[in-house]
């Protein structure tokens, strides 16, 4: 029999303390930045039935040929970790009527939590990774792309981050896509045995997805490609031509990059990356990706609805904040610690603390029977703002002794008022 393994899977990360309070932080700046453009939290399951994931992704993307944690469960029903957010946001919006006339358009929600692929785990990629992203639905607007777009900027900004550039592009309307389509076949046909064994099994399914490809063997074709923007319809080059106006109009630094597809077939118009350049990073790192799509509410039952989005992730996300020395530091100070010294008084130290904490001040005490010494070196570790000392005489006569850490004065009180009013007591320090 194998020996057990008490560790985490491949591809995981224990997120610490020290850890969890930067992304609370994070998160706290998306729920409140995102609250401002109006989008409000959706939560969905982890886990899906596996065709929401393999019907919007497409069955050629690498998400499902490829990276999809998959399984049949008891009930021997196909289930997956979700991939992504879009997908289950799109199945809740359809299930859930959100399209009814009786809630607003756009429809706008966010969303943050875990995703799951099985990939090569490798700097800032994970197995279980986390994301924040947000969906509005309902619209065709070319200036809901740019609200996205610049929300994204803002939030990232509101984090300290700096040197930001969007990478822009179009897939156009449908029609626009069939006309680029066949002349990408045209292209790509004579040159089919030297492309690599994916992109030969995606030619003909979804030729798109070969400019998506990293294998050496495509790049030095895709080089060469027909570009989708000499193919675009009248509709699909007026909305392509506003994009660019209002991201102008609004000072957000952009360049056009007519290779980029994005990894999920169900795209069309507007794509974009955003990424930052910076000297310590040795290039641009993409930080967040998305733009527009149409079909998917109809592809799950629901009625031709638009929709538009953007994921970031957290992970690099927060390498980047980091490297860039942006990273928020956490304040782990306490407001209180109880010092309490001899057997008789560990009740009234346990009282005295959570009063304290009533009152919404952090606070801590000894649960180690250590001497007072040992108390207050903790104290000063957590550089607590004021210690509570309660001994034996204390206790006696019904008090105990509040001492301010940074200026060394000390005051008697009644255990009664510290109960009932230790605010006031703290406020009116400076007065005696």
């Amino acid at each position: 029999m194998a020996k057990a393994t008490f560790q985490k899977p491949k591809g995981t990360a224990d997120l610490l303390p020290e850890q969890t309070a930067q992304w609370q932080h994070i998160e706290n700046i998306a729920r409140l930045l995102f609250r401002d453009y109006n989008f409000k939290e959706i939560r969905t399951p982890m886990f899906e039935n596996f065709e929401v994931f393999s019907r919007s992704a497409g069955d050629t993307s690498d998400v499902v040929t490829k990276e999809m944690y998959d399984f049949h469960d008891k009930g021997d029903r196909h289930i997956a970790l979700r991939p992504e957010g879009t997908a289950g946001v799109v199945r809740a919006f359809v299930e859930n009527k959100l399209y009814g006339p009786e809630f607003d358009k756009p429809y706008k929600a966010f969303y943050i939590g875990p995703m799951f692929r099985y990939e090569r785990p490798q700097a800032g990629r994970f197995r279980q990774f986390h994301q924040i992203g947000v969906e509005a639905f309902g619209s065709e607007s070319p200036a809901l792309d740019v609200e996205v777009i610049a929300m994204a900027i803002d939030f990232f900004k509101t984090l300290g981050l700096e040197n930001l550039r969007v990478a822009i592009n179009t897939l156009g309307d449908q029609l626009s896509r069939d006309q680029y389509r066949q002349a990408l076949i045209d292209y790509l046909r004579p040159h089919a045995t030297e492309l690599s064994q994916d992109s030969q099994e995606r030619l003909d399914k979804n030729p798109l997805r070969v400019l998506d490809s990293k294998d050496p063997k495509d790049q030095k074709f895709v080089a060469n490609a027909p570009s989708i923007l000499d193919y675009l319809s009248d509709e699909a080059t007026q909305h392509w031509q506003t994009v660019k106006e209002m991201l102008t109009a609004l000072n957000i630094d952009f360049v056009i990059d007519a290779t980029m597809v994005r990894g999920l077939d169900y795209y069309n118009d507007t794509i974009f990356e955003i990424m930052t350049v910076d000297d310590s990073l040795k290039g641009a790192a993409t930080i967040a990706g998305g733009g527009r799509y149409s079909g998917l509410v109809k592809e799950f039952g629901g009625p031709e609805t638009p929709g538009v989005g953007f994921g970031i992730g957290m992970e690099r996300l927060i390498s980047l904040l980091i490297a860039q020395n942006v990273a928020p530091t956490i304040d782990n100070t306490l407001d209180f610690y109880v010092v309490n010294i001899g057997k008789q008084t560990d009740v009234v130290a346990t009282q005295i603390v959570q009063a304290v904490r009533s009152f919404g001040y952090a606070a801590e005490r000894d649960y180690l029977s250590r001497s007072a010494k040992a108390q207050f070196k903790t104290a000063d570790r957590h550089k607590s703002q004021y210690v509570i000392t309660i001994g034996e005489t204390e206790l006696y006569n019904h008090v105990a002794n509040i001492k301010n850490m940074s200026t060394g004065q000390q005051q008697t009180i009644k255990l009664a008022d510290l109960y009932t009013d230790l605010p006031t007591i703290i406020d009116s320090e400076g007065d005696n």
